[in-house]
């Protein structure tokens, strides 16, 4: 799983890095509110550990524009407070789950690893877009009555820009969700497969799912 830490305090963010990271999670850290918004934007994660208290736009709000912005993320509300008006609050704005200050570690493990899990659970079977359907049981792809072929590899990357659909996705995020990487290997790797791809999604059609962002990644959306 990949997870997002928005925290500003050092210590706090390394500490809890370095201890996702020993139990196999990908961990990503920003400091404040526009960065986690900005992150968010541009990468799918399975988790985000927000804090409460951050300097600018506080954590409460960047909850509020992510589910304004229909992005489903279970997040983990991190507080310094025992103020249960403020968990209620945090609650009532989208949040998943909240987890006071000071934390034992293995908890707060236990917990994301309990939200990724209750994520991909309730993740749909049956992906759509346009004429475009996915069946994630069956791994059977048409675009209305055309079944399409797709190797293990460019199924992977469909799904997972098709689960991210509607938000750019930046190749090292394509690299590290569709080949397992961690590392950028170089090369146009992704370009190729996502050529592949676009060439059997819009074969005898008009219609475009697969659009590129120049300098930035790729988004399945329907064309306007």
């Amino acid at each position: 799983m990949r997870v997002l830490i928005v925290e500003d305090e050092k210590k706090m963010a390394s500490f809890v890095r370095k201890a996702l990271q020993a139990e196999g999670f990908s961990a990503d850290v920003v400091a404040s509110g526009d960065d986690a918004l900005a992150a968010t934007s541009a990468t799918v994660f399975d988790v985000i550990i927000l804090d409460i208290m951050l300097p600018g736009r506080d954590g409460l709000s960047v909850l509020r524009q992510l589910r304004e912005r229909s992005i489903p993320t279970p997040v983990l509300l991190l507080t310094a407070r025992g103020d249960v008006g403020e968990r209620v609050e945090g609650l009532n704005a989208g949040a998943d789950d909240y987890l006071p200050k000071p934390f034992v570690l293995a908890e707060l493990i236990a917990r994301v690893r309990a939200l990724g899990r209750r994520a991909g659970e309730s993740q749909p079977i049956l992906l759509r877009l346009g004429d475009l359907t996915v069946d994630t049981i069956t791994r059977i792809v048409k675009r209305g009555d055309r079944v399409i072929d797709l190797a293990p590899r460019e199924y992977r990357l469909l799904e997972f820009l098709l689960r991210s659909r509607g938000r750019v996705c930046s190749r090292m995020a394509i690299v590290e969700k569709v080949w397992d990487y961690d590392f950028d290997p170089g090369t146009n790797l992704v370009d190729v497969y996502v050529m592949r791809l676009r060439e059997k999604l819009e074969r005898e059609t008009d219609s475009k799912l697969l659009h590129t962002v120049r300098g930035v990644g790729y988004v399945m959306k329907e064309s306007p």
